[in-house]
């Protein structure tokens, strides 16, 4: 790969607010022997932050003091502290009092918790304009308290006042570990949204235990954005592409950003027919710093199959293809039970326990605890799977069915199942093939409770087949974005809808976002400007270390017309930044895009409906990468991380975030695993000290290997540095994971329970969209021709014979399509 090439500015960040956060103020659930981790704590308890392997940083002294009385010396009439108030919500019993044994000053403020069923109680200050502290927007405040504590359920929790919506709940910054004597915690906020005239902020108490807690104070902290720099003219703002002069020496489906930094590339038979017949399936592995490609024996045909990183940074690989479909439509594409393992040091495959069913499309979700649960796809015999599976993390296995909570739902192909902060699933209507699910097309799935509740508000849902959901940056703000889409069967022209759900919402809806911009289309006859309502499909979406999401890729209609456009949207402002630079390769259906640890985005294949595969690659430089020279993480004191730890590292220069970003692991515009975690950060003294602060809940950030950005003010990231995060070789956890009340107040009678157990869900042979009575098995003539195409033979040979289809043999005695009026064979012939 061409090395990185930094020189320029680009327009200074100013994101807007994310919409409100309503209600959210619920606490733990998860049930863990409170002993155990209380002796573990009370062993940390000499140390000021849990985790932390080095001297603690000085303090920063930024500024005034903007907590009005932040000793709780001054009185109300009531005697409870000025400016304070007691919060909190849930089944437990607790006190509040007002203590004499104060870090400094008269009077510090304890928060007890005698027995704890669910929520958690707060020392907060008070919501009131004369009393909550005054904000900057795209400003960062360092907050400070000192604290003794019995219990390690205990955080810094954050509250905005927007100035439309009011006060919300922002963000929890830092889990505080047990103290027996009085402890300094610090921690600066991330950058203050749009919006946002006021903060507040206190301890959440959400285990039993007291804390205790004294001498709050809060600075501005910002950072000034460096000046301009850039000097590669377009660049700087639209950033370059460049396709590589090697070629991808497979047909690959999927595309896995491993935790060595190299990518796995599975092609399996990449959708030919000849190479399945010969059976020659195979997988690439390529290293981006040598720029080499290795090609990988592969095992069996996992084209199709469902993917996702284990805990241990190895690929778990269910099912893939059976049989390609028939041609006369006796079945369709066919999935296996097979399951396989590859293995990034060793590079190879070895073989697990077969899955309960078979699932070609099936989707692949990585739990909190580190299991993986999967739905949909197709069985052996080409209907519709209605079984779940469960990977267990502990047994290393699939369990069997009875061991798994089964609903009996069919949801479809490549269904976007989205992990949430409770351990509950998103379903957010992306899917693959055809119509969306029965009702609103998006639904919450609680295994726990086992019951499906429909979310309303998608836009157009049986139009979202082959769209992109992400989980916005960051993760802990439980927003979700839906963008784009068609329908292969029906063939429309694909739409440019987006959708956004904020699952913090007592009550979630989907709500409609901007359009996603307009580029250039090919039909056949050269690149012309889209215009009226036409987006695309086969959508790539790739969450950026500056906390943007980069929209790529596409096209118009089924495996035809690509799009060439590219947009990055700011999650912030809820609006899209048009006209980037594009990639000149077309990428539809079978592509991928990915974001690489150096930072830029890798962008693989194309599989049109003649057949044909694109092979080259191309690599994106973001904007970003054109600011100058990049921030530097100098060293990290470890790569074992453990939830609820403080983590140190250095950094060559001041940084004003940093975040975990799981690695890739696409496929058909899907990757359900993508999130960005936000690290809340507290600065030493010097500037590039920092103590990272990682999340209590694994809900927010599965067990797993992680990309570890550092970004400046210009909104430049560091090269990425990898970290583990869970697992037996990291220090046991002492708090347990903090879990809010979010989608809490959903219908209870909209709660759909199990369907009545069933075999499988019928299916049309032709669920992709392809007639089979003409060409070879991975020769997809559309079912339905775009409306642009005349419905006659001269018409619709025409727009075959543009979009590159050749020799098409007619199989069998029927020509649904009007193709061979001669009736010699041959389509269009």
């Amino acid at each position: 790969m061409p090395p990185l090439t930094p020189s320029a500015p680009a327009e200074p960040p100013s994101p807007p607010p994310p919409p409100p956060l309503t209600g959210g103020r619920r606490t733990a659930r998860g049930r863990r022997a409170r002993r155990a981790r209380l002796a573990a704590a009370t062993l940390l308890a000499s140390s000021a932050s849990f985790g932390l392997l080095l001297s603690a940083p000085v303090p920063a002294e930024a500024g005034s003091n903007l907590v009005v009385n932040p000793g709780f010396e001054a009185l109300r009439s009531n005697g409870e502290p000025t400016c304070w108030q007691k919060s909190g919500w849930g089944d437990n019993d607790f006190t509040y009092a007002t203590t004499g044994d104060a870090h400094s000053g008269k009077r510090a403020m304890s928060v007890t918790l005698t027995r704890r069923v669910s929520g958690d109680r707060k020392a907060l200050m008070l919501e009131d304009t004369s009393c909550a502290p005054n904000v900057t927007s795209s400003h960062q405040y360092d907050l400070s308290l000192w604290y003794k504590s019995t219990t390690p359920d205990a955080s810094v929790t954050v509250f905005r006042h927007d100035v439309k919506d009011g006060w919300q709940y922002w963000t929890d910054l830092k889990t505080l570990p047990v103290s027996s004597g009085y402890t300094r915690a610090e921690v600066r906020t991330p950058v203050v949204p749009p919006g946002t005239d006021q903060i507040t902020w206190g301890v959440s108490v959400y285990g039993t235990g007291t804390v205790t807690t004294d001498d709050f104070a809060m600075e501005d902290a910002t950072q000034p954005a460096p000046g301009d720099v850039c000097t590669a003219g377009e660049a700087c703002a639209k950033g370059s592409w460049a396709v590589m002069p090697f070629k991808n020496p497979v047909r690959s489906m999927h595309s896995v950003v491993l935790h060595n930094g190299k990518v796995l590339l599975v092609a399996g038979s990449g959708n030919d027919p000849e190479l399945f017949k010969a059976g020659t399936f195979t997988s690439a592995v390529y290293d981006p710093k040598t720029g080499g490609m290795k090609t990988i024996p592969t095992p069996v045909d996992m084209f199709c199959a469902g993917h996702v990183q284990l805990s241990d940074g190895r690929v778990l690989i269910m099912s893939g293809n059976k049989a390609y479909p028939a041609a006369d439509g006796s079945h369709g594409y066919e999935g296996f039970k097979d399951s396989y393992l590859f293995d990034p040091s060793s590079e190879t495959y070895t073989r697990t326990n077969d899955l309960n069913d078979g699932h070609w499309y099936p989707s692949a979700t990585l739990l909190g605890n580190g299991d993986v649960i999967t739905f949909g796809g197709l069985r052996e015999d080409s209907t519709g799977s209605v079984t779940a599976e469960r990977f267990s993390q502990a047994q290393q296995k699939w369990l069997p069915m009875n061991q798994v909570n089964q609903t009996w739902s069919y949801w479809g192909l490549y269904p976007s199942m989205i992990l949430m902060q409770d351990g509950r699933l998103f379903y957010s209507g992306s899917h693959v093939f055809g119509n969306g699910t029965p009702g609103t097309g998006a639904s919450v799935y609680d295994y726990d409770r086992n019951t499906v509740t429909d979310v309303p508000g998608l836009q157009d849902k049986d139009h979202r087949d082959q769209s992109a959901s992400v989980l916005l940056p960051p993760a802990q703000d439980q927003r979700v974005l839906t963008m784009g889409g068609g329908n292969v069967n029906t063939n429309p022209e694909a739409n440019r809808f987006t959708d956004i759900i904020d699952l913090k919402k007592p009550t979630p809806r989907y709500a409609p976002g901007p359009l996603i911009p307009q580029g250039t289309v090919d039909q056949g006859q050269g690149r012309k400007p889209q215009t009226g309502a036409q987006g695309k499909m086969y959508v790539s979406a790739v969450l950026m270390p500056d906390g943007k999401v980069l929209e790529t890729g596409g096209g118009l209609h089924d495996r035809a017309d690509p799009v060439f456009e590219a947009s990055m949207f700011n999650p912030a402002a809820n609006t899209f930044q048009s006209g980037l630079a594009t990639d000149p390769i077309p990428r539809t259906y079978h592509s991928s895009a990915f974001l690489l640890p150096d930072g830029r985005v890798m962008a693989v294949g194309d599989n049109p409906g003649n057949g044909s595969f694109d092979d080259h690659v191309s690599i994106y430089t973001p904007p970003y990468l054109y600011k100058g020279a990049r921030p530097q993480i100098t060293s990290v004191a470890t790569d074992k991380w453990q939830y609820a730890s403080t983590q140190r590292v250095t950094v060559d220069r001041p940084i004003v975030k940093a975040e975990l970003i799981r690695p890739a692991a696409v496929t058909h515009s899907s990757d359900p695993n993508q999130r960005f975690v936000d690290l809340p950060m507290t600065v030493g003294a010097d500037g590039t000290t920092i103590d990272l602060n990682v999340t209590s809940n694994p809900n927010l950030a599965p067990p797993g290997w992680y990309m570890l950005y550092a970004v400046d003010a210009a909104g430049v990231p560091s090269v990425a540095t990898w970290v583990h995060l869970g697992g037996p070789e990291a220090m046991a956890p002492a708090a347990a994971p903090m879990v809010h009340d979010f989608a809490s107040k959903m219908p209870a009678s909209a709660a759909k329970k199990p369907q009545e157990k069933h075999t499988s869900k019928t299916v049309d042979t032709q669920i992709a969209g392809c007639d089979r009575h003409y060409g070879t098995e991975n020769v997809c003539v559309p079912t339905k021709f775009p409306k642009s195409v005349p419905s006659t033979t001269a018409g619709r040979c025409a727009w075959l014979t543009s979009h590159g289809y050749k020799d098409l043999k007619v199989n069998g005695k029927d020509d649904p399509l009007g193709l061979d009026p001669d009736r010699n064979g041959r389509a269009c012939g």
